[in-house]
């Protein structure tokens, strides 16, 4: 259980640890949602709109990689550049970067998730705790990059699961 602490001006606060534990608990979530599927399941795609799980799991590797990239910027005092100003949105980025990665073998994909998640790891545990006291832009874009936005894709990928266990009705 995360254990918060509430200032007098009413933000939650909380440290390093407990940051740490709730990334901890929606990757595991997120991995779990699809361990077990076969390669060719993985690879089917139709699981969130024409996504296959390896999409989603390339998808959640390239946020982590959105937050390594801006969080410093942001620690600096920068702000990121807007996606609409970049790429035209959010799902214009999204688009452009599932056609930069739909080359990647899926054990190439599952390598880089591992790999950016332990980068994204080692820079939360190096932060300077007093980000983590109170709601920042730096705490802010770590929740929307990652575990604020795992379980998304965890709920998407457990309900797919759940139509292949269910018999086709005639």
């Amino acid at each position: 259980m995360l254990f918060l602490e509430r200032r007098h001006t009413g933000e939650v606060t909380v440290d390093t640890q407990q940051v740490l534990e709730k990334l901890g608990r929606a990757w595991k979530d997120f991995e779990e949602s699809y361990a077990g599927l076969s390669t060719e399941q993985l690879m089917t795609p139709n699981v969130t709109g024409k996504w296959s799980v390896r999409d989603i799991i390339a998808h959640v590797t390239w946020w982590e990689e959105e937050a390594l990239k801006h969080m410093p910027l942001i620690l600096e005092g920068g702000t990121p550049p807007k996606y609409s100003d970049k790429y035209g949105g959010i799902d214009d980025f999204n688009a452009i970067m599932t056609v930069k990665r739909s080359d990647l073998t899926l054990e190439e994909v599952l390598r880089q998730h591992d790999e950016v998640h332990e980068q994204l790891l080692e820079y939360v545990r190096a932060a300077p705790e007093d980000l983590w006291a109170r709601e920042t832009k730096f705490r802010r874009r770590l929740r929307l990059d990652t575990f604020g936005h795992y379980p998304v894709h965890t709920n998407a990928i457990r309900a797919w699961r759940a139509t292949l266990e269910t018999p086709a009705t005639e």
